[in-house]
């Protein structure tokens, strides 16, 4: 079985491909984005390739490639592609597998399937990705809830941004997870950069238990 770690997010754009790759890159595994919507700019695949400092062939092809930068379930109908979950399935890699979802926790594959439900099937810890910004407090207990309510094991909470120890406290007060550190914004943002703010500001005990 795939020894591996999903990350997923309060929403679109938060961070969690940055983390994803300072995790991917210090866990020397594998990453995998199974679906990417919106190929004008920089995919996230290539981005953590550009980040992580993974030897080539650990960034694994996405299954599918949609052109729009939409919500999944959108994007494939305007591509004409029927988004199949049991497309879906884990890879067998000799190594830690870092997950990437799309969005939030309940982004639609397609007009049956979440994302969620795929998590649930795979039974595979979570690390939630969260702003620190104003409105992650309501959006972060949402998730957490819903991740709970489909007994979806989750390691904790990487909050992205800069500190904001009432918020940070809290959420993992109300949502009984631990926090497992902060990923601020960095400038200038390279592989040697986010390594340092990985190794200063997580604490991967946690997560490599989660494994």
């Amino acid at each position: 079985m795939t020894k591996g770690i999903v990350i997923t997010g309060t929403d679109t754009g938060i961070g969690k491909t940055v983390f994803s790759a300072g995790l991917a890159g210090l866990l020397d595994g594998f990453y995998w984005k199974p679906v990417q919507s919106g190929l004008d700019e920089e995919t996230d695949s290539e981005a953590v390739a550009r980040l992580s400092g993974l030897p080539a062939g650990r960034v694994l092809p996405e299954v599918y490639r949609l052109k729009r930068p939409l919500s999944p379930h959108r994007s494939a109908e305007i591509d004409g592609v029927a988004i199949e979950a049991a497309k879906l399935s884990l890879p067998d890699l000799p190594g830690p597998l870092i997950i990437e979802g799309a969005g939030g926790v309940m982004v639609p594959l397609n007009r049956q399937t979440r994302f969620i439900d795929i998590f649930r099937e795979w039974q595979l810890p979570v690390i939630l990705c969260a702003r620190t910004a104003l409105g992650t407090i309501n959006h972060t207990l949402l998730s957490i809830e819903a991740l709970r309510a489909r007994a979806i094991p989750l390691i904790g909470i990487a909050f992205i941004g800069e500190e904001v120890a009432d918020t940070q406290r809290t959420i993992v007060e109300f949502g009984g997870v631990p926090q497992l550190g902060r990923l601020p914004y960095l400038d200038p943002l390279n592989s040697k950069t986010l390594r340092e703010a990985m190794v200063s500001g997580f604490d991967l005990s946690p997560i490599a238990r989660g494994q």
